[in-house]
């Protein structure tokens, strides 16, 4: 009686993986925007050529303004770019931030996401918000 051993590899590991930078951003950039405090993304200029953008006829909003991000092959790191509500603080704001963007691109890509750094460029004020809501055209 013969004995074979085989050494099948599952199905599941069989092939490679490759994640583009793009997609890990749009992940990241989601998870930031669903943190309660968190305004906007973006510094003061890319918010504002992404809203030009967003009315150009066949534009769409930018889901990654405000996220750069370098992806390896196991690993990630991400940078945000946010604008705070007043009123919330921060280093709190930051913290969850930190944790939304990590246990979701863990979660949906398997990456490890080594750091997740956050600039804070703005701070947006209640009384902001009638400026940002104004028609955009030239005659009201």
């Amino acid at each position: 009686m013969t004995e074979t051993t085989t050494t099948a590899t599952a199905p599941g590991a069989r092939g490679r993986t490759t994640i583009a930078d793009e997609v890990v951003a749009k992940i990241a950039g989601m998870a930031a925007r669903e943190v309660p405090g968190v305004h906007a993304l973006g510094s003061g200029l890319a918010r504002t050529m992404g809203a030009v953008r967003e009315r150009v006829p066949g534009g769409r909003a930018g889901v990654t303004r405000g996220v750069k991000v370098e992806v390896g092959e196991r690993q990630s790191a991400v940078d945000l770019q946010i604008v705070v509500e007043y009123g919330v603080a921060i280093t709190d704001l930051a913290a969850d931030v930190r944790e939304s963007v990590i246990a979701a691109v863990e979660r949906m890509t398997g990456l490890e996401v080594v750091e997740v750094n956050i600039a804070v460029d703005d701070v947006h004020l209640p009384d902001e918000q009638e400026a940002e809501e104004a028609p955009a055209g030239r005659v009201q």
